[in-house]
């Protein structure tokens, strides 16, 4: 497959809004979804809805061996050594949640340290947050630079003896930075640190190797590379996972139960506790099927051609000042227009049509840095093309021209 005709896999594309044709450019809060990944879960349960690792029937038999396929088709994706290392969670808050409430319960005490970015989403804050709450563990925090790229420098300084956990994104969401994940996981281990990385916002846009990255724990959600909502993926080394607590209890994830006590089911069992989304994994599996055989080092080259010509088209226009400039980035430009609100512009360029994200985008500590209240953000999918942000550019002409 090529990305020739991608654009008419989708059906959502294919339909005006406000009498416009629609541009969909809010892939980074969530990605619309091809045909395929719609038709296999109308397959699913239309052919083979049942409970899985139960039943002796058929339908269950193969709604077990489509669940099972689908975290093969993950550890591929990740190039996970083994496929016992991928845990199905709702997305990635949960995964995050997942390795602070196991993996963190039970190594952190008072005065342990666990070291965040300013970037961070707040899904890969709070859950440290509550961790450091519960064992007295404290929170350091590495700055931004003006360019939206991360002060290495700084993540030097604070890596220390008393570092258990370094918490970081692979792509932030609100600038599009690209953080050098291997070179952290390589300072972290040295230092004696694991490391998580929230990867929701990389997965999509390039290829992800774990094994190459060297990192302890890495999750993402379905729902932002082309799978359906509530699904997601934990990849964790194998050691360790097997070292940690199960997260939940439930039905599956035992291997005997008697009042006197329990015994747990190896991993990935362990930790998926109750009927899982049985339609979502499945859907997923879907999903990076057809991104991988598309390809994902063309979809990185076709994203990176529209953030170049995006950078350049709304860096021309006056007023519009471009927030996140780091060297490395992803398909996301976020940018604020000089006296006009960000929740203003949205709703002009919805009535064009294009379809934004306002806000701070769940990213508080980074406006904060900023000093701004919130911005606009286009960010690019797989479907996206150069008219699309022909299309942005003339919305943001009128927005200047109705809101002066």
């Amino acid at each position: 497959m090529t990305l020739q005709g991608v654009r008419g896999q989708f059906p959502i594309l294919q339909q005006e809004v406000h009498g416009k044709p629609l541009v969909f450019l809010d892939s980074a809060a969530s990605s619309q979804k091809p045909q395929v990944v719609i038709d296999a879960l109308d397959a699913y349960y239309s052919e083979d809805n049942a409970n899985i690792h139960r039943g002796v029937y058929v339908l269950s038999q193969r709604a077990t061996q489509a669940y099972d396929d689908a975290r093969l088709t993950v550890q591929r994706f990740l190039n996970a050594g083994d496929h016992r290392e991928i845990v199905f969670t709702r997305g990635t808050t949960e995964g995050i949640n997942l390795v602070a409430r196991t993996w963190g319960d039970a190594n952190l005490g008072p005065g342990d340290e666990i070291l965040l970015t300013r970037m961070e989403h707040h899904s890969n804050i709070v859950p440290w947050q509550l961790l450091a709450e519960r064992s007295g563990a404290v929170i350091q925090v590495v700055d931004i630079a003006d360019d939206g790229s991360l002060r290495m420098d700084e993540f030097d300084r604070l890596l220390g003896p008393k570092t258990k956990i370094v918490g970081v994104t692979h792509v932030s969401n609100a600038l599009g930075t690209i953080n050098p994940i291997q070179r952290i996981c390589t300072s972290a281990h040295d230092a004696g640190a694991i490391v998580v990385v929230d990867g929701a916002q990389a997965v999509p846009h390039s290829p992800v190797d774990v094994q190459a990255l060297g990192c302890d724990f890495y999750v993402f959600s379905g729902h932002k590379v082309y799978g359906p909502t509530g699904i997601g993926a934990l990849y964790g080394k194998l050691a360790l996972l097997r070292e940690m607590p199960p997260y939940e209890g439930g039905g599956d994830m035992i291997r005997s139960v008697r009042f006197e006590g329990t015994t747990f089911a190896p991993v990935p069992a362990k930790f998926e506790a109750g009927t899982p989304n049985i339609a979502g994994t499945i859907g997923l599996g879907a999903a990076l099927e057809w991104v991988m055989d598309i390809g994902m080092e063309g979809i990185a080259a076709h994203e990176a051609d529209l953030l170049a010509y995006g950078t350049e088209k709304l860096g021309a226009i006056e007023r519009v000042r471009l927030i996140g400039t780091a060297p490395e980035k992803a398909g996301v430009l976020s940018f604020v227009i000089d006296r006009i609100h960000p929740h203003d512009i949205g709703t002009i360029l919805d009535r064009e049509g294009i379809s934004v994200r306002t806000g701070h985008h769940c990213a508080q500590p980074v406006m904060e840095r900023f000093r701004i209240p919130a911005t606009t953000r286009a960010s690019f999918g797989v479907y996206n093309t150069r008219a699309d942000v022909d299309a942005l550019v003339d919305g943001i002409h009128r927005v200047i021209e109705v809101l002066g």
